[in-house]
């Protein structure tokens, strides 16, 4: 895994000392970001959690960021939270859910209107799978559905409409190391958990992620032969980004956005040792957007893997 380096964490927050505290120094931005002006950004998901803070510390920066999400009124919320803190951002919505293929089209063809993206966050997706199978619309088992078939149609139809030197940047899981992948199984009509169908739809999108890397690279290197060129950097970069263990109970409350009950933020601030917030969680996906030293075909996250620069 490539570490990701960043800066020290924030300071303790100040106050009365005799109350028990149950949540992390309310600070959303706990590193710096390289200036992002000009950049246009889409994030799905975009309303909560990890896509949030991503679009929120990217539009800090000066990137135009596109929150995406299925929910109107939750991407109105979220963009309400970041103007509440940068009147100035440039923030707009869109909205598509990944489960559809029809919403995911008619999603990709309104983008196609819009100036060329410089990064597309692959954030969207459900983590709390349901306890038995579900299928989408579509017919799909919809873990995969959401968190596979929707984003790699959505990339097929703004793949050809990137800026030269965009970043793909598809969210990854620790998942992915703790479970199998049944190739011959996909839908999981015969082997269903809920566990299986996360961890499974987070190994295909990683999957997708690296082999897109695979194909760009290679486009690459049959344009400079065809040209006689020593070699071609690839037009667009393909990079998985994983977030560690990071739950909201340790993540800044934000009205309409985050706002877990007592009883979780004390639950989760137990896991204190092994766990981060979902602010922190993104540094590493707003790093994989940003940062000089990122490359296609990487594989970002937390230094000590669940938690950390």
């Amino acid at each position: 895994m490539v570490q990701l380096r960043g800066g020290r964490g924030d300071p303790p927050p100040r106050g009365d000392r005799r109350r028990l505290r149950v949540g992390p120094p309310v600070n959303w931005y706990p590193t710096r970001v390289p200036p992002q002006a000009g950049r246009q950004v889409l994030v799905t998901g975009a309303n909560a959690g990890l896509g949030f803070f991503t679009s929120a510390r990217l539009a800090r920066a000066g990137a135009h960021v596109i929150l995406s999400g299925r929910s109107p009124e939750r991407l109105a919320a979220a963009v309400a939270a970041i103007r509440g803190r940068m009147p100035r951002a440039s923030v707009d919505t869109l909205v598509i859910d990944t489960s559809s293929l029809d919403s995911v089209r008619a999603g990709a063809d309104r983008l196609l209107d819009r100036a060329p993206l410089d990064a597309v966050v692959l954030n969207a997706g459900m983590v709390h799978t349901p306890s038995e199978r579900h299928e989408s619309v579509d017919g799909h088992e919809l873990a995969l559905a959401t968190n596979v078939l929707g984003h790699f149609a959505l990339l097929a139809g703004v793949v050809p409409h990137l800026a030269r030197g965009a970043r793909v940047v598809t969210v990854g899981s620790l998942s992915t190391r703790l479970s199998t992948f049944r190739v011959d199984d996909l839908q999981l009509t015969g082997s269903y958990s809920a566990w299986r169908a996360y961890a499974q739809s987070k190994i295909a999108a990683a999957s997708i992620a690296f082999e897109l890397d695979r194909r760009l690279r290679r486009a690459a290197t049959d344009a400079a032969e065809a040209v006689g060129a020593a070699s071609v950097t690839p037009r667009v970069h393909s990079i998985v980004a994983h977030p560690g263990y990071s739950i909201s109970g340790r993540t800044p409350r934000v009205p309409g956005v985050n706002q877990p009950p007592t009883a979780d933020r004390f639950a989760d601030a137990l896991q204190a040792a092994w766990s981060q917030g979902k602010h922190r969680g993104a540094e590493a996906i707003v790093h994989a957007v940003t940062a000089d030293d990122v490359e296609g075909g990487q594989f970002w996250g937390p230094q000590w893997m669940v938690k950390g620069p």
